[in-house]
This record gives C-alpha cells, structure tokens and sequence, in this order.
C-alpha cells in the first residue's frame, strides 16, 4: 500500500468529475446505520471499478471522504495510552511505535467512496498500512483499558453493590 493516497485522492476527484457524478463531501459513513457493505480493496484497490458498478447501480451521488494524519491522531492516542494505566515495558513500546508514526503527519490516509443502493452502503475503503498500524495500536490500548476498567468496576458480583 501507498504510504500516501494523495495522489489516489486527485484521481479519483478527477474520475467523479469526468463520469458527471454529484459528489457531496462528508464524514465517514462506517458508523451509519444502514446495513454497510464493503468493497473488497484487498483484491480489487481500483476505486474505477468500484464508481462503474455505483454508475450502472443508478447511482448519482457519492459521498467522497478523505482524511489528513494530523499530530492529533498521535496526541490522543498517546494520552489514551497514559491513560490505561499499561505495564511501564508495554507502554514505551507502544509509545515509541507511535512516535514513529509522526513521519506520516501531513499525508492522506484514507479514501472513502460510498452510495446508498436499495437500503444499503456501498463502501470503498482504502487505508494505508500505517494508519492501520495506528488503529491497532488504538485497539490494544482500549482493550488493554477496558479490562482494567472492568476488573475495577465489578466487585465479586458484577454490577451489583451492597451495603451490607
């Protein structure tokens, strides 16, 4: 995978033009509510493909979104991090992966396409391989979070306090 998608960006700005698709410029549409269903980037990454088959489907709008790594995506990933309360070993580790993650500030890192069709997403979705090392990271340190969370929260009986 690219380590930038700026280039794909252009592209595919320039291809919805070209094919005289309406495009609304929006937010990610994966916590929709509507039943998603996701375009197989691994085997087929041409975002072409993925309009022809929205175009012949009837579709005429597409919500184009694209997402810039800024500083942010690290700053908060490292005060979760401080946060969870990790082994001080797992912590340095994570943090210096994280750290290294900056030499991505200032690039795209993801392109999303998607049409509605019969009371369904459509999504394309293409990440760089950085920015899904960023979400694993973000994923083991809320799961690391929320077991320490859970172990605080729940006396010997689940849910259930006692005055006794």
């Amino acid at each position: 995978m690219n380590a930038n998608l700026d280039t794909l960006k252009n592209e595919v700005e320039k291809y919805l033009a070209e094919k005289g698709f309406n495009v609304f410029h929006g937010l990610s549409r994966i916590m929709d509510s509507l039943p998603i269903v996701y375009w197989d980037c691994e085997r087929s990454a041409d975002f072409r493909a993925f309009l022809d088959v929205a175009q012949r489907s009837g579709a005429t709008l597409i919500v184009f979104h694209h997402e810039e790594f800024t500083p942010d995506n690290i700053d908060e990933a490292l005060d979760q991090l401080e946060a969870a309360g990790m082994p001080a070993e797992d912590q340095r580790t994570m943090e210096r992966r994280l750290k290294e993650l900056r030499a991505y500030e200032g690039f795209t890192c993801t392109v999303e396409l998607s049409f509605d069709h019969e009371g369904r997403i459509y999504v394309f979705d293409l990440r760089t391989d950085w920015y899904n090392e960023l979400t694993d990271i973000v994923d083991e340190i809320e799961m690391y979070g929320s077991d320490v969370d859970e172990e605080d929260d729940n006396g010997p009986i689940g849910g259930y306090f006692s005055r006794n």
